[in-house]
């Protein structure tokens, strides 16, 4: 039975026009609450309800429902145009950090993915953190806060040798037209000596970063034939069956003027004002770090403003399995990365409340947490209620849940999931804060 009771119409408290211009200061959350119940900048009035948590035995918590942030896509800077699986949209940290952040305040995101978060919080003049257990993190992330000049991209891409014989993994022989293969396999084996010797620079680590992002895709823009979306791949067996039943052999794909093109269309917001404010913002601080979230070594304590997260949802995304082609461009053993994949929910409570033992750690007395999950089984499982129950035993206090209620964009379309029906139709964001 649901924790969640007695829904009733938001009212409207002022003026919503200024909405989200200010920092929130009330440690408390009551400033961000009057604002949830008061929004209505897409036209509708905020549903609020209760909940006490899985257990029920906590003081009860307030549930915000709407469309708080659109669902459009590419409705956000350039750089974050980088597919990972099962990630939210930049919108979604963008509300928080500007409500719970001032400029300068460390964001910090230990389930980092993409690094959506902590670019996001960049963006918007923060500094940035991103954790994560799997060293994908790194290469995705890291190389977009130095985004080089195109022209720097283009002189390197011509000074490599990507034409000499190679030997070919001939299982990716599905994937790749053969002298595609030999241009990535001299492209992958250049970065992992350039790495090994401690020589990877800044633009070497963007050609990297954009070439994982153009490994597999449905569209001509990706070096691959036609696959599933590039935010996951496909195993041989499968892609043999899907070049059989489509009748496709992979086309010729030249390497260079793919990375150069997704590069050019990455760098659109780009300019050397926003390069001198990243700069800035970075050089000096680490800013990503292959750890596990209960354990963010480095992290100091008390340093962090704001944690915007979303753990990974039960069984539901495989992690290891889906980024596997990713992980071989980049010399990375994939079985070896201990996601966390807990199948009982009990299990995933408990290493929620670790990592929010973490964040509580190095939380600042005044600092806030973001945790977002989303539906799962069908909604019969309703994992905000256990993250109150978990940041209740981390020492933290839940502020309140927000529910973002969204229509399905491109991606979810390309998988057949009908609107309010199949897979994850909400964001929900459990609001918390540090206490003592």
């Amino acid at each position: 039975m649901s924790a969640v009771t007695t829904i009733r119409q938001g009212l409207l408290f002022g003026e919503t026009g200024a909405f989200g211009r200010a920092r929130v200061r009330s440690a408390d959350g009551s400033e961000l609450a009057r604002e949830l119940r008061a929004f209505r900048e897409f036209g509708r009035a905020t549903e609020v309800a209760e909940t006490r948590g899985a257990r029920g035995d906590g003081p009860p918590v307030l549930t915000f429902r709407n469309e708080f942030w659109t669902a459009r896509q590419r409705a956000a800077h350039s750089l974050h145009e980088v597919s990972y699986r099962a990630c939210f949209k930049p919108a979604l940290p963008r509300f928080f950090v500007e409500r719970l952040t001032a400029p300068g305040d460390l964001v910090h995101d230990p389930f980092a993915g993409r690094g959506t978060a902590p670019l996001e919080a960049a963006l918007l003049g923060r500094r940035p953190h991103a954790s994560d257990v799997n060293p994908l993190t790194r290469v995705l992330f890291e190389p977009r806060l130095r985004p080089p000049v195109l022209a720097a991209l283009a002189a390197r891409l011509r000074e490599l040798d990507l034409e000499s014989p190679a030997e070919l993994p001939e299982d990716l022989l599905v994937f790749y037209h053969p002298d595609t293969l030999r241009e990535i396999v001299r492209l992958r084996d250049h970065f992992l000596a350039r790495e090994a010797a401690g020589e990877l620079d800044a633009v070497d680590a963007w050609l990297r970063m954009v070439a994982v992002n153009r490994l597999t895709g449905h569209s001509p823009g990706f070096l691959s034939v036609y696959t599933l979306p590039p935010n996951q791949a496909v195993s041989v067996e499968s892609q043999r069956k899907i070049n059989a039943r489509r009748g496709q052999e992979p086309p010729r794909r030249d390497v260079r003027e793919r990375l150069l093109r997704k590069s050019r269309a990455l760098l659109a917001d780009v300019d050397d004002a926003l390069r001198a404010r990243l700069a800035a913002l970075v050089d000096g601080h680490a800013v990503a770090t292959t750890a596990p979230a209960d354990d963010v070594a480095g992290l100091p304590d008390g340093s962090v403003r704001l944690v915007v997260t979303s753990p990974p949802f039960l069984d539901v995304v495989q992690y290891a399995s889906d980024n596997w082609l990713r992980c071989w461009f980049c010399g990375i053993d994939a079985q070896r990365v201990a996601i966390t994949q807990a199948r009982k929910v009990g299990d995933w409570e408990a290493a929620m409340t670790a990592a929010l033992r973490e964040c509580r750690r190095a939380l600042r007395d005044d600092g806030h947490v973001a945790f977002e999950v989303g539906e799962v089984r069908g909604g019969a499982t309703r994992l905000e209620e256990h993250v109150i129950d978990s940041a209740r035993d981390a020492g933290l206090v839940p502020l309140l849940v927000l529910i973002q209620e969204q229509r399905f964009t491109k991606t979810a379309n390309c998988w057949g999931i009908d609107n309010n029906a199949r897979g994850t139709n909400t964001n929900r964001v459990v609001v918390l804060r540090r206490e003592g």
